[in-house]
């Protein structure tokens, strides 16, 4: 049950302005948590900090209770963590195959294809692809590179109603049936609900909401 855990972090642009302060949080393999706030709240600074982006002004970023600054953050994002983005950052010159083969652990078509893209599909451009389709590729990247741990920024955000809700039923069966660590960031409280923890940055601080 690997654990990624934030202790007493603080982050800030300027010393006067803490976007996060004190922010202490434990995240367990298995489960699916959603982070909400509104805009400006941190909330993707606290994904950046989980997934090894950035560094925190004080405190600690630790996995399985080592510092991950000590390994080096490229160490933690290439083992760790894989990150899905609300722009889905996909290369856009290459097929869906090419761009999970890019961190993949094991067989791209495959994921693709559990993930609903068929072998045509799979060797497309991505930009021939929808948006959904996208989604899920760039899902399929993340599940493809074996890390324990995903986080997601906004991953339904660009969505439609229905593509929204299978994206997060993928994610919750990434954490149940495959043992990930699922942290979401998301304004979307139809997503939150079938979180099963939920956390909100107000003010910097991170609480408990459910």
């Amino acid at each position: 049950m690997a654990v990624l855990e934030t202790k007493e972090v603080f982050y800030s642009y300027a010393k006067e302005n803490n976007i996060l302060s004190d922010v202490n949080a434990l995240f367990e393999t298995g489960r699916m948590y959603a982070i909400l706030g509104p805009s400006g709240s941190g909330k993707t600074t606290l994904l950046s900090l989980l997934g090894g982006l950035d560094s925190p002004t004080k405190g600690e970023i630790l996995f399985n209770g080592e510092n991950i600054a000590g390994r080096g953050l490229e160490y933690h994002r290439r083992h760790h963590v894989s990150l899905i983005f609300q722009s889905y950052n996909l290369i856009d010159y290459m097929t869906p195959v090419e761009n999970v083969n890019l961190t993949a652990q094991q067989d791209a078509l495959p994921v693709l294809k559990r993930l609903g893209l068929s072998a045509e599909e799979a060797k497309r451009n991505v930009l021939k692809l929808s948006g959904g389709q996208q989604q899920r590729v760039a899902i399929a990247r993340t599940l493809a590179s074996g890390a324990p741990f995903i986080l997601a920024d906004e991953p339904t955000g660009n969505l439609d109603e229905d593509t929204a809700a299978e994206i997060t039923g993928i994610l919750k069966e990434s954490a149940y049936e495959l043992d990930k660590c699922v942290i979401v960031v998301t304004h979307s409280s139809e997503l939150a609900k079938q979180a099963d923890i939920v956390l909100k940055l107000k003010r910097g601080k991170l609480l408990s909401v459910r």
